[in-house]
């Protein structure tokens, strides 16, 4: 039996299936779903794992700095 994590858990730690849905709203409201997971889900992850509890505001924050580089 294999060990580890399914490969459906590790972008991100969001499952592919989950990805999907993402992408498919992506789509639907004419967004890019790869700057989304690059510069959203990504940085967000990353913020996580050094905090493991993200509030509000840090969420806000992450969130905020990508718009303002998509606006640059």
């Amino acid at each position: 039996m294999k060990k580890g994590l399914e490969r459906t858990f590790l972008e991100y730690g969001i499952r592919q299936t989950d990805l999907q849905v993402i992408a498919e709203l992506c789509d639907k409201h004419e967004l890019d779903a790869d700057w989304l997971k690059e510069q959203i889900l990504k940085r967000y992850h990353e913020a996580k794992v050094d905090r493991i509890e993200m509030d509000d505001s840090a969420t806000e924050k992450v969130i905020d700095k990508a718009l303002k580089e998509l606006k640059s």
